[in-house]
Protein backbone atom coordinates (compact mmCIF):
# COMPACT_ATOMS: atom_id res chain seq x y z
CA UNK A 1 0.00 0.00 0.00
CA UNK A 2 1.26 3.46 -0.91
CA UNK A 3 2.06 5.52 2.16
CA UNK A 4 -0.18 8.43 3.11
CA UNK A 5 0.06 11.82 4.83
CA UNK A 6 -1.83 13.50 7.67
CA UNK A 7 -2.42 17.24 7.60
CA UNK A 8 -3.55 19.34 10.57
CA UNK A 9 -4.63 22.98 10.24
CA UNK A 10 -4.99 24.35 13.77
CA UNK A 11 -7.20 27.41 14.22
CA UNK A 12 -8.73 29.27 17.12
CA UNK A 13 -12.12 27.56 16.73
CA UNK A 14 -11.32 24.16 15.25
CA UNK A 15 -8.44 22.00 14.11
CA UNK A 16 -9.09 20.66 10.62
CA UNK A 17 -7.51 17.24 10.05
CA UNK A 18 -7.20 15.19 6.86
CA UNK A 19 -5.68 11.99 5.52
CA UNK A 20 -4.22 12.48 2.06
CA UNK A 21 -2.33 10.64 -0.65
CA UNK A 22 1.13 11.83 -1.62
CA UNK A 23 -0.51 13.33 -4.72
CA UNK A 24 -2.61 15.64 -2.55
CA UNK A 25 -5.93 13.82 -2.78
CA UNK A 26 -7.97 14.17 0.42
CA UNK A 27 -9.35 10.75 1.43
CA UNK A 28 -10.73 11.58 4.88
CA UNK A 29 -11.45 14.94 6.48
CA UNK A 30 -12.79 15.87 9.90
CA UNK A 31 -12.37 18.51 12.60
CA UNK A 32 -11.84 18.79 16.34
CA UNK A 33 -12.97 21.68 18.51
CA UNK A 34 -10.09 23.81 19.76
CA UNK A 35 -10.31 23.75 23.55
CA UNK A 36 -8.18 26.70 24.65
CA UNK A 37 -9.05 26.39 28.35
CA UNK A 38 -6.32 25.76 30.94
CA UNK A 39 -3.73 27.68 28.90
CA UNK A 40 -4.49 25.58 25.84
CA UNK A 41 -3.15 22.45 27.52
CA UNK A 42 -5.83 20.19 25.98
CA UNK A 43 -5.32 21.17 22.34
CA UNK A 44 -2.53 18.81 21.31
CA UNK A 45 -3.93 15.92 23.35
CA UNK A 46 -7.36 16.29 21.68
CA UNK A 47 -5.81 16.37 18.20
CA UNK A 48 -3.61 13.34 18.92
CA UNK A 49 -6.47 11.34 20.43
CA UNK A 50 -8.68 12.16 17.46
CA UNK A 51 -6.04 11.00 14.98
CA UNK A 52 -5.48 7.78 16.90
CA UNK A 53 -9.23 7.09 17.02
CA UNK A 54 -9.65 7.78 13.30
CA UNK A 55 -6.80 5.42 12.39
CA UNK A 56 -8.34 2.75 14.62
CA UNK A 57 -11.73 3.22 12.95
CA UNK A 58 -10.16 2.95 9.50
CA UNK A 59 -7.98 -0.01 10.57
CA UNK A 60 -4.80 1.81 9.58
CA UNK A 61 -1.52 1.56 11.47
CA UNK A 62 1.39 4.00 11.68
CA UNK A 63 3.33 2.16 8.98
CA UNK A 64 0.76 3.49 6.52
CA UNK A 65 1.95 7.08 7.03
CA UNK A 66 5.04 9.18 6.38
CA UNK A 67 4.02 11.47 9.24
CA UNK A 68 1.93 14.45 10.31
CA UNK A 69 2.29 17.99 8.98
CA UNK A 70 0.73 20.71 11.09
CA UNK A 71 0.12 24.41 10.68
CA UNK A 72 -0.42 26.57 13.74
CA UNK A 73 -0.66 30.24 14.70
CA UNK A 74 2.16 31.73 16.74
CA UNK A 75 5.93 31.93 16.53
CA UNK A 76 7.53 28.60 15.69
CA UNK A 77 11.00 27.36 16.54
CA UNK A 78 11.64 25.09 13.58
CA UNK A 79 14.57 23.32 15.23
CA UNK A 80 12.75 22.32 18.41
CA UNK A 81 9.20 22.05 17.07
CA UNK A 82 7.87 24.45 19.69
CA UNK A 83 5.29 27.24 19.45
CA UNK A 84 4.76 30.35 21.56
CA UNK A 85 2.78 33.56 21.33
CA UNK A 86 -0.36 31.96 19.83
CA UNK A 87 -2.61 34.06 22.04
CA UNK A 88 -5.88 33.00 20.41
CA UNK A 89 -5.03 29.47 21.58
CA UNK A 90 -3.97 30.66 25.05
CA UNK A 91 -0.44 29.59 24.18
CA UNK A 92 1.42 32.51 25.69
CA UNK A 93 4.16 30.21 26.96
CA UNK A 94 6.26 27.93 24.76
CA UNK A 95 4.49 24.68 23.83
CA UNK A 96 6.29 21.45 22.89
CA UNK A 97 3.82 20.75 20.10
CA UNK A 98 5.85 18.45 17.84
CA UNK A 99 7.26 16.35 20.69
CA UNK A 100 3.92 16.07 22.47
CA UNK A 101 1.94 15.15 19.35
CA UNK A 102 4.55 12.55 18.37
CA UNK A 103 4.42 10.98 21.83
CA UNK A 104 0.63 10.64 21.52
CA UNK A 105 0.47 9.32 17.94
CA UNK A 106 3.87 7.74 17.43
CA UNK A 107 4.22 9.59 14.11
CA UNK A 108 6.84 12.15 13.10
CA UNK A 109 5.47 15.70 13.26
CA UNK A 110 6.47 18.65 11.07
CA UNK A 111 5.36 22.17 12.06
CA UNK A 112 4.99 25.44 10.24
CA UNK A 113 3.08 28.71 10.47
CA UNK A 114 -0.58 28.64 9.42
CA UNK A 115 -0.11 31.34 6.75
CA UNK A 116 2.84 29.44 5.31
CA UNK A 117 0.94 26.18 4.99
CA UNK A 118 -1.95 27.95 3.24
CA UNK A 119 0.63 29.31 0.77
CA UNK A 120 2.05 25.82 0.24
CA UNK A 121 -1.41 24.28 -0.18
CA UNK A 122 -2.35 26.76 -2.90
CA UNK A 123 1.05 26.35 -4.53
CA UNK A 124 0.84 22.54 -4.47
CA UNK A 125 -2.77 21.88 -5.44
CA UNK A 126 -4.44 25.23 -6.09
CA UNK A 127 -3.94 28.51 -7.91
CA UNK A 128 -0.15 28.25 -7.64
CA UNK A 129 -0.15 25.36 -10.15
CA UNK A 130 3.10 23.93 -8.79
CA UNK A 131 5.11 27.11 -9.36
CA UNK A 132 8.50 27.31 -7.66
CA UNK A 133 7.96 30.93 -6.52
CA UNK A 134 4.62 31.91 -4.99
CA UNK A 135 3.52 34.62 -2.57
CA UNK A 136 0.24 34.02 -0.74
CA UNK A 137 -1.79 36.87 0.76
CA UNK A 138 -4.63 36.05 3.13
CA UNK A 139 -7.28 38.70 3.73
CA UNK A 140 -9.40 37.88 6.76
CA UNK A 141 -9.75 39.34 10.23
CA UNK A 142 -6.11 40.30 9.73
CA UNK A 143 -3.79 40.29 6.72
CA UNK A 144 -1.10 37.62 6.53
CA UNK A 145 1.26 36.19 3.98
CA UNK A 146 3.46 33.26 3.12
CA UNK A 147 6.42 32.96 0.75
CA UNK A 148 7.29 29.87 -1.25
CA UNK A 149 10.61 30.74 -2.93
CA UNK A 150 12.87 28.59 -5.09
CA UNK A 151 10.83 25.55 -4.08
CA UNK A 152 11.00 26.12 -0.32
CA UNK A 153 9.08 27.93 2.41
CA UNK A 154 10.90 31.13 3.33
CA UNK A 155 10.86 31.68 7.09
CA UNK A 156 13.32 34.50 7.80
CA UNK A 157 15.66 34.68 10.77
CA UNK A 158 12.81 34.96 13.32
CA UNK A 159 10.07 33.22 11.34
CA UNK A 160 8.48 36.54 10.36
CA UNK A 161 9.00 36.37 6.59
CA UNK A 162 5.89 37.20 4.57
CA UNK A 163 4.26 39.60 7.03
CA UNK A 164 2.69 41.65 4.26
CA UNK A 165 -0.03 42.83 6.64
CA UNK A 166 2.54 45.01 8.38
CA UNK A 167 3.98 46.71 5.32
CA UNK A 168 3.43 50.43 5.92
CA UNK A 169 1.25 51.72 3.09
CA UNK A 170 -0.22 54.89 4.63
CA UNK A 171 2.19 57.50 5.97
CA UNK A 172 -0.38 60.27 6.44
CA UNK A 173 -1.21 61.84 9.80
CA UNK A 174 -4.62 60.14 9.59
CA UNK A 175 -3.13 56.64 9.27
CA UNK A 176 -4.81 54.05 11.47
CA UNK A 177 -3.09 52.54 14.50
CA UNK A 178 -2.24 48.85 14.09
CA UNK A 179 -2.31 46.19 16.79
CA UNK A 180 1.41 45.63 16.13
CA UNK A 181 2.17 49.11 17.50
CA UNK A 182 2.84 50.81 14.15
CA UNK A 183 0.60 53.09 12.12
CA UNK A 184 -0.59 52.75 8.54
CA UNK A 185 -0.09 48.98 8.13
CA UNK A 186 -1.88 47.29 5.24
CA UNK A 187 -3.83 45.24 7.78
CA UNK A 188 -5.53 48.38 9.11
CA UNK A 189 -7.01 49.05 5.67
CA UNK A 190 -7.41 45.78 3.78
CA UNK A 191 -8.47 43.29 6.47
CA UNK A 192 -12.19 42.57 6.82
CA UNK A 193 -12.34 44.89 9.82
CA UNK A 194 -10.16 47.48 8.10
CA UNK A 195 -12.46 47.64 5.07
CA UNK A 196 -15.42 48.40 7.33
CA UNK A 197 -13.41 51.08 9.12
CA UNK A 198 -12.51 52.70 5.80
CA UNK A 199 -16.17 52.64 4.73
CA UNK A 200 -17.34 54.35 7.91
CA UNK A 201 -14.67 57.05 7.61
CA UNK A 202 -15.31 57.77 3.94
CA UNK A 203 -19.06 57.91 4.61
CA UNK A 204 -18.61 60.92 6.91
CA UNK A 205 -17.77 63.28 4.05
CA UNK A 206 -19.59 61.50 1.21
CA UNK A 207 -22.39 63.63 -0.25
CA UNK A 208 -24.22 61.66 -3.01
CA UNK A 209 -27.03 59.22 -2.23
CA UNK A 210 -25.72 55.84 -1.17
CA UNK A 211 -27.27 52.67 0.25
CA UNK A 212 -24.00 52.02 2.06
CA UNK A 213 -23.99 55.46 3.67
CA UNK A 214 -27.62 55.02 4.73
CA UNK A 215 -26.86 51.62 6.26
CA UNK A 216 -23.89 53.08 8.17
CA UNK A 217 -25.83 56.10 9.45
CA UNK A 218 -29.04 54.29 10.32
CA UNK A 219 -27.44 51.22 11.86
CA UNK A 220 -30.17 48.99 10.41
CA UNK A 221 -27.78 46.47 8.85
CA UNK A 222 -24.46 44.99 9.90
CA UNK A 223 -21.66 46.53 7.85
CA UNK A 224 -19.35 43.83 6.50
CA UNK A 225 -16.78 43.62 3.74
CA UNK A 226 -19.18 41.34 1.83
CA UNK A 227 -21.94 43.95 2.00
CA UNK A 228 -19.56 46.61 0.71
CA UNK A 229 -18.51 44.49 -2.29
CA UNK A 230 -22.13 43.53 -2.98
CA UNK A 231 -23.19 47.18 -3.01
CA UNK A 232 -20.22 48.09 -5.19
CA UNK A 233 -21.45 45.49 -7.70
CA UNK A 234 -24.80 47.33 -7.63
CA UNK A 235 -22.95 50.56 -8.57
CA UNK A 236 -23.32 52.17 -5.14
CA UNK A 237 -20.91 55.12 -5.41
CA UNK A 238 -19.63 55.04 -1.83
CA UNK A 239 -19.08 51.29 -1.94
CA UNK A 240 -17.20 51.67 -5.23
CA UNK A 241 -15.02 54.34 -3.65
CA UNK A 242 -14.24 52.09 -0.67
CA UNK A 243 -13.29 49.16 -2.92
CA UNK A 244 -11.07 51.38 -5.05
CA UNK A 245 -9.42 52.77 -1.90
CA UNK A 246 -8.49 49.39 -0.44
CA UNK A 247 -7.47 47.94 -3.81
CA UNK A 248 -5.05 50.82 -4.34
CA UNK A 249 -3.24 49.90 -1.13
CA UNK A 250 -3.35 46.18 -1.90
CA UNK A 251 -1.93 46.88 -5.34
CA UNK A 252 0.79 49.00 -3.75
CA UNK A 253 1.75 46.27 -1.25
CA UNK A 254 1.71 43.60 -3.97
CA UNK A 255 3.92 45.78 -6.15
CA UNK A 256 6.52 45.88 -3.35
CA UNK A 257 6.38 42.07 -3.17
CA UNK A 258 6.56 41.78 -6.94
CA UNK A 259 9.51 44.13 -7.30
CA UNK A 260 11.36 42.48 -4.42
CA UNK A 261 10.71 38.76 -5.03
CA UNK A 262 9.38 38.53 -8.61
CA UNK A 263 7.28 35.43 -7.85
CA UNK A 264 5.49 33.64 -10.66
CA UNK A 265 2.21 34.14 -8.84
CA UNK A 266 0.75 36.30 -6.10
CA UNK A 267 -2.32 34.46 -4.78
CA UNK A 268 -4.99 36.23 -2.75
CA UNK A 269 -7.03 34.14 -0.33
CA UNK A 270 -8.96 34.48 2.92
CA UNK A 271 -12.59 35.44 3.45
CA UNK A 272 -12.36 38.79 1.63
CA UNK A 273 -11.13 37.02 -1.51
CA UNK A 274 -14.66 35.66 -2.00
CA UNK A 275 -15.30 38.97 -3.79
CA UNK A 276 -13.44 37.43 -6.75
CA UNK A 277 -12.89 39.62 -9.81
CA UNK A 278 -14.39 42.65 -8.07
CA UNK A 279 -11.32 42.54 -5.81
CA UNK A 280 -8.81 41.09 -8.26
CA UNK A 281 -9.21 43.38 -11.27
CA UNK A 282 -8.61 46.74 -9.53
CA UNK A 283 -5.65 45.25 -7.63
CA UNK A 284 -4.19 44.07 -10.94
CA UNK A 285 -4.66 47.50 -12.51
CA UNK A 286 -2.84 49.30 -9.70
CA UNK A 287 -0.18 46.58 -9.49
CA UNK A 288 0.63 46.78 -13.20
CA UNK A 289 1.08 50.53 -12.95
CA UNK A 290 3.51 50.26 -10.04
CA UNK A 291 5.88 47.40 -10.88
CA UNK A 292 9.11 47.13 -12.81
CA UNK A 293 8.38 46.14 -16.46
CA UNK A 294 10.04 42.72 -16.14
CA UNK A 295 7.85 41.97 -13.11
CA UNK A 296 4.71 43.12 -14.90
CA UNK A 297 5.47 40.66 -17.68
CA UNK A 298 6.25 37.68 -15.42
CA UNK A 299 4.27 37.96 -12.15
CA UNK A 300 0.53 37.31 -12.21
CA UNK A 301 -2.09 37.84 -9.50
CA UNK A 302 -4.95 35.40 -8.96
CA UNK A 303 -7.61 34.43 -6.43
CA UNK A 304 -7.07 31.31 -4.29
CA UNK A 305 -9.07 28.25 -5.32
CA UNK A 306 -8.85 25.80 -2.40
CA UNK A 307 -10.85 27.60 0.28
CA UNK A 308 -10.65 25.91 3.68
CA UNK A 309 -8.70 22.95 2.30
CA UNK A 310 -5.53 24.97 1.63
CA UNK A 311 -4.35 24.57 5.22
CA UNK A 312 -4.61 20.78 5.51
CA UNK A 313 -3.10 20.34 2.04
CA UNK A 314 -0.13 22.58 2.85
CA UNK A 315 0.33 20.93 6.23
CA UNK A 316 0.35 17.47 4.67
CA UNK A 317 2.97 18.61 2.15
CA UNK A 318 5.32 19.19 5.10
CA UNK A 319 5.29 15.45 5.81
CA UNK A 320 6.29 14.42 2.28
CA UNK A 321 9.67 12.67 2.28
CA UNK A 322 12.57 14.67 0.86
CA UNK A 323 13.45 13.81 -2.68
Amino acid sequence: MEKKLIGVDLGGTTAKIAILTTNGKIEEKWSVETDSSDEGSHIVRNIGDSINQKLTDLQLDNNTFYGIGMGTPGTINYETGTVKGAYNLNWAKEQNVATDLKSITGLDVHLDNDANIAAVGERWQGAGEGSANVFFVTLGTGVGGGIFAEGKILHGVKGAAGEIGHITVDTSKEAYDCTCGKKGCLETIASATGIVRVAKDLAKSFEPNSKLKDAIQQGTEEITSKLIFDLAAEKDELAKKVVDHICFYLGLACSHIGNMLNPEKIIIGGGVSAAGDALLKPIQNYFEGMVFPAVRESTSISIATLGNDAGVLGAAWLALPSE
